[in-house]
């Protein structure tokens, strides 16, 4: 039996990645970041550490090497994931466990 990248991601429901974020006040936001960091690690990506975001500058970079981690893992683009995430904020994160469900 072989082991694929899929089985180690948690699958989400990206609508409660969104409406935990919304009823926390941004809290869950942040434990996503958490999370997803730290499987994406599992499975060979470099993201730093998610203190990083809340530090002014370098929350672009967390982003970007989140979404970078993202597409290592998943193949999805990290261009595309870190926009989302920067400009779209809860809704992006939902869009992006979508994708990250998807591979």
């Amino acid at each position: 039996m072989s082991t694929t990248t899929r089985a180690s991601l948690t699958q989400r429901s990206p609508s409660s990645v969104f409406l935990l974020s919304l009823v926390t006040l941004g809290i869950y936001s942040i434990v996503w970041y958490a999370k997803t960091r730290g499987e994406l690690n599992s499975n060979g990506a470099a993201v730093p550490t998610t203190w990083l975001i809340i530090v002014p500058i370098a929350n672009f970079y967390y982003l970007w090497t989140l979404a970078a981690g993202i597409e290592k893992v998943t193949r999805s683009s990290a261009m595309e994931n870190f926009i989302l995430m920067l400009l779209l904020g809860g809704i992006g994160q939902a869009i992006v466990q979508s994708r990250m469900n998807k591979s």
